[in-house]
């Protein structure tokens, strides 16, 4: 089920575009990818379809013709196995410096490649692993099931991502308890900030011995 959000608030043109791109069931009326569609009138959901049963190309296609039809700076906002949508479309597009895609916030990206889990998510199996070709934060809480945090970690090094502690928040989708999700709006903000790269108070490489930023160590509240 698709979740139509009528958000009647004017954009300015000079601002990114935010493409929300949702995971399996799409996202649900008080989801905080929802709640940011609602409240921002640069932010528009990607309405993949299939959301009970994905299609990884079917999915890519519909992400690639939305990054196409926008008239301005893209920045894609995935969640779950949306951010595996993100990879693949990278993965098969290749996207050079003249792409209008200029940041990436992935979300509790699911391990497609861990067996025993959904078995939709083998369909995007095995997960790309190569750099993104722009600045890009994977955002993992510690307590997914659907993914533990040293895969996450994992992911963003291969992916060139800073890495963002979300703390235990389980899959970053418990509509009731994130509310407007402030941590991810101020990663948000920081990746949207100049349209530049995203600081890396943190290099992924050095995460595990690093001290954290306040970023990585800002414990997400909770309404």
């Amino acid at each position: 089920m698709a979740y139509h959000v009528e958000n009647t608030r004017k954009h300015d043109d000079q601002e990114p575009l935010i493409l929300l791109i949702p995971g399996l069931n799409d996202s649900g009326p008080d989801h905080w990818q929802t709640r940011w569609e609602r409240k921002r009138a640069n932010a528009h959901r990607v309405e993949l379809g299939m959301w009970d049963d994905p299609h990884r190309n079917t999915w890519v296609n519909k992400l690639n013709l939305a990054i196409h039809r926008a008239d301005r700076p893209v920045v894609l906002v995935a969640h779950s196995l949306g951010c595996m949508t993100v990879a693949w479309w990278a993965e098969y597009e290749r996207p050079g410096p003249d792409s209008n895609v200029i940041g990436a916030m992935l979300v509790a990206p699911p391990d497609v490649d861990r067996p025993g889990l959904d078995p939709r998510l083998s369909r995007f199996s095995a997960c790309p692993r190569s750099e993104l070709p722009f600045p890009s934060v994977v955002v993992a809480s510690q307590d997914d099931s659907y993914c533990s945090q040293r895969s996450a970690i994992s992911l963003a090094r291969d992916w060139g991502s800073r890495f963002a502690d979300a703390g235990a928040v389980g899959h970053i989708n418990a509509e009731s308890d994130l509310g407007d999700w402030p941590l991810g709006e101020r990663l948000l903000e920081q990746l949207m900030r100049g349209h530049g790269p995203l600081p890396r108070e943190i290099p992924v490489r050095d995460f595990v011995t690093a001290r954290p930023s306040p970023i990585d160590a800002a414990p997400t509240r909770r309404h």
